[in-house]
């Protein structure tokens, strides 16, 4: 995908499979909800997390979003990645309510950033900081497989 192809995705798309490296060297998948700040993902999580304990040894993550329900309609992306684990609350609460605002509408009421800024409180963001991306649109193969 070209980078317009590619950000015009990601605005579309939903979820984010996340594989951390876990404890045991087994590979740690586990969905989230975004945005994209600054061409960048981001994420928020709780900070006991069992990713969040994985990326404390190790900030590697690789990230995957797709989409397609045939082989000539798959579409998607992975990203290898550094991560960096953010713990303060006033950016954590941003993450929030971007997040809140990406996925439940268009503004937030007071109740909304209330209860936000307090679940800030026992989260971390997480930015996604890309090495690597690919990605790939079988809808442009025209069936040349």
């Amino acid at each position: 995908m070209t980078e317009e192809e590619l950000a015009a995705f990601l605005d579309e798309q939903r979820t984010v499979i996340c594989a951390t490296n876990g404890v045991h060297g087994w590979p740690h998948l586990m969905p989230l909800w975004f945005v994209v700040r600054e061409g960048d993902i981001w994420a928020w999580t709780f900070a006991k997390s069992q990713k969040v304990r994985n990326l404390e040894r190790d900030p590697r993550a690789a990230l995957q979003i797709e989409t397609g329900d045939s082989y000539d309609q798959l579409r998607g992306v992975m990203l290898e990645t550094d991560t960096e684990i953010h713990r303060d609350t006033e950016l954590v609460a941003q993450v929030g309510a971007e997040l809140a605002t990406r996925y439940g509408g268009p503004s937030l009421d007071d109740a909304a950033r209330d209860a936000i800024q307090a679940q800030a409180a026992k989260r971390v963001a997480l930015h996604f900081r890309p090495h690597r991306v690919a990605s790939w649109d079988h809808r442009k193969l025209a069936g040349a497989y």
